[in-house]
């Protein structure tokens, strides 16, 4: 049985951890995992009332990386429960949540041909026709566009900002995320965690107006959008991408 502190909106608890599959064997052996049951008891569930869990990993592009089957005593349907898993070892750190060709984000939301020429030029996707003063000739920063662009994205992303925030952090195929679970650990043999339904999680990151930044991306509330970068220059290094911080959990209240 694991040692266990509370804190505030989160718990901390002894043992390493290493990937997702840690997550997997602590739910499938639940009966004698503290920090399982607890997991267990914070979505709801009453541990006494549990006949048997089934933790499965969930491959592929989808917002759930773990889902857990839970069969209830004297009940015959099975809950299905399918958790983001956010693995973090500075409390400062971004994760990526979310990264697509621009394509794609036109076709999920939507969107017009002004604002996708805005968004790829801030990529690299479109190359910039006027390249003096840029701080890269390869792109264009929003703070480098025109004042009426900049006031387009903002009004474009505010008033879709809710479908945003919805499909970047919970999706909206069968294995849409129900819940988050971030794990921090902090050190090789300690870890605190939350987990926190994803109602909540997408009015925590939703906190806060669409707004250039001064580094010249964009934040929705406490999500960022920046170009991908990197890939030592391929083209994939223009896709789109949005991060969040997600030891931001763990400044909500425990329950």
């Amino acid at each position: 049985m694991e040692k266990k502190t509370k804190l505030f909106g989160s718990e901390t608890a002894k043992g390493g951890f290493r990937n997702e599959d840690d997550v997997i064997e602590k739910f499938n052996n639940w009966k004698n995992d503290q920090v399982a049951q607890d997991w267990l008891i914070a979505m709801g569930y009453v541990i006494e009332e549990i006949e048997y869990v089934k933790a499965i990993k969930v491959g592929g592009n989808f917002k759930t990386d773990v889902q857990v089957q839970v069969t209830i005593k004297l009940k015959e349907a099975i809950d299905a429960e399918n958790l983001s898993v956010k693995l973090v070892s500075n409390s400062q750190g971004f994760n990526q949540i979310d990264k697509r060709e621009i394509s794609k984000y036109v076709e999920m939301w939507n969107i017009p041909n002004d604002i996708e020429l805005i968004l790829k030029l801030f990529t690299g996707k479109t190359e910039p026709q006027k390249k003096k003063g840029l701080k890269d000739s390869r792109r264009m920063l929003l703070i480098e566009m025109s004042k009426g662009d900049q006031d387009k994205l903002i009004k474009f992303f505010n008033k879709n900002k809710i479908l945003v925030i919805s499909d970047i952090l919970k999706g909206r195929d069968k294995f849409a995320a129900d819940w988050m679970l971030v794990i921090l650990k902090k050190d090789s043999d300690s870890y605190e965690w939350a987990l926190k339904d994803i109602n909540t999680v997408m009015n925590l990151f939703g906190q806060g107006d669409v707004r250039i930044t001064k580094q010249g991306g964009l934040k929705i509330g406490q999500i960022g959008m920046q170009r991908k970068g990197g890939d030592a220059g391929r083209e994939s290094a223009k896709m789109l991408q949005f991060k969040i911080n997600p030891a931001q959990l763990f400044n909500l209240k425990h329950g």
